[in-house]
C-alpha cells in the first residue's frame, strides 16, 4: 500500500502555499517532511488528509483518487501539536475512542486499548484524567489513540514542537521506536532536522511551497541539494573546495558547505583571529577571521583559553563539511 501526490498545489488567493509537489509514502515507511516555518509543509500534509482543497493535482493510496473522500472516511490517522485530547475522558476513553466509533466490541477495545499505552510507555495509565498528564504524556496518549483504529496511515504535523528540547529528544526516539513496532505507514511534518533524521526513512526537505530535495537522512545530510538548503542543515558557510587547499589537498570539487564541527581549535593548523566567542553545552563557538578564507565559524573544546582578539591554529575536520549540490 503507498500513498501517493502528484502535483499537488494549494492556493490562497494569490498566494501559492504548496506549488506542484510530487511525494509518495511506501508501506510500513516513515517519511519527514522538513522545512523552515511558513515553507507550506503543515498545508501539504492538511491536504493529504482532506483538510485542504487541491488547487491542482492528486492524492492516491493505492492508485485510487482519494477526491471527494471526506477525512473521516480516508482511514488516516492524525496528531496534531497539541495532541488534542478530550478533557472529558479519561486516557483510555481517549484512546478508545476511534474504536468506539468503528463498532469494535468492548472486550477488544480494552485489550487494545492495554496494548497500546503499553507500546507508548504508559501502562497503568487508562483511568487517569487527561488534566493529570504532562505535556509528553499527552502527546504519548494522543499517539495511541491514532494508533488504535490501525490507520493505514499517520499523519503527524509537529507533533513533540511544544515540547521542551530534552523531552522532545527522548521521546523522538520514543516515537521513531512505536512507530517501527506498529509498522504503520506515517509522515511526519516538523522543522527540526534532528527531530526528522531520528523518525524517518525518508526525508522531504520543504522550501517555499516546493520539494527541493529527497532521500535518507544520511544522503540528505552529507549531501544538501543546493546552498539554502544547507544553511538549513547547519552549514554556515558555503564556498568553492578549492578555497580550502590552503588546508592541504582536498577531495572535493564545486561548491562545500561548512558546519560549525568543520574547523577546529588544534595544533599545527592555520591561523585564525578570534573576533567571537559563544560557550554552548560541549563546546564554544568562534567566529574567525582566516586569511583567504574571511570569517567562518570554527568550535574549540570547553577547556581551551579562547579569547577575542587573540590568534589560535585551527585545523579541518573533513566530517563537518558537505558536497553541496
Amino acid at each position: 500500500m503507498m500513498l501517493s501526490v502528484a502535483g499537488v498545489s494549494v492556493r490562497y488567493g494569490p498566494l501559492a502555499a504548496v506549488s506542484d509537489v510530487d511525494l509518495r509514502v511506501d508501506d510500513g515507511e516513515v517519511v519527514a517532511l522538513l522545512g523552515p516555518s511558513g515553507c507550506g509543509k503543515s498545508t501539504l500534509l492538511r491536504a493529504v488528509a482532506g483538510l485542504e482543497p487541491l488547487t491542482a493535482g492528486s492524492v492516491r493510496w493505492d492508485g485510487a483518487d482519494l477526491a471527494g473522500v471526506p477525512v473521516h472516511r480516508r482511514g488516516f490517522g492524525l496528531v496534531f501539536q497539541d495532541g488534542q485530547l478530550f478533557p472529558h475522558r479519561d486516557v483510555a476513553g481517549n484512546v478508545a475512542f476511534g474504536l468506539r466509533m468503528a463498532g469494535v466490541p468492548r472486550p477488544r477495545r480494552d485489550e487494545r486499548v492495554a496494548e497500546l499505552l503499553d507500546l507508548v510507555g504508559l501502562a497503568g495509565y487508562g483511568g487517569r484524567r487527561v488534566s493529570q498528564l504532562s505535556g509528553g504524556e499527552a502527546q504519548r496518549v494522543a499517539l495511541a489513540r491514532a494508533l488504535a483504529p490501525e490507520p493505514r496511515l499517520l499523519l503527524l504535523d509537529e507533533p513533540l514542537s511544544a515540547l521542551d528540547r530534552a523531552l522532545r529528544e527522548h521521546l523522538a526516539v520514543d516515537l521513531a521506536r512505536v512507530l517501527r513496532v506498529a509498522g504503520t505507514s506515517a509522515l511526519v511534518v516538523t522543522h527540526d532536522h534532528d527531530e526528522a533524521f531520528t523518525l524517518a526513512d525518508r526525508v522531504a526537505l520543504m522550501r517555499a511551497g516546493r520539494i527541493r530535495q529527497v532521500g535518507a537522512p544520511a544522503q540528505v545530510w552529507a549531501h544538501p541539494a543546493d546552498p539554502e538548503t544547507a544553511h538549513f542543515l547547519g552549514c554556515s558557510t558555503v564556498l568553492p573546495a578549492d578555497r580550502l587547499h590552503l588546508f592541504g589537498d582536498v577531495p572535493w570539487h564545486g561548491d562545500v558547505g561548512l558546519r560549525t564541527s568543520a574547523l577546529r581549535v588544534a595544533p599545527d593548523g592555520v591561523p585564525a583571529r578570534v573576533l567571537t566567542t559563544v560557550h554552548r553545552r560541549d563546546h564554544v563557538l568562534l567566529s574567525v577571521a582566516i586569511d583567504g578564507l574571511g570569517n567562518v565559524d570554527a568550535t574549540a573544546a570547553i577547556t581551551d583559553q579562547v579569547a577575542v582578539g587573540t590568534t589560535v591554529s585551527v585545523r579541518l575536520n573533513p566530517e563537518g563539511v558537505a558536497p553541496v549540490g
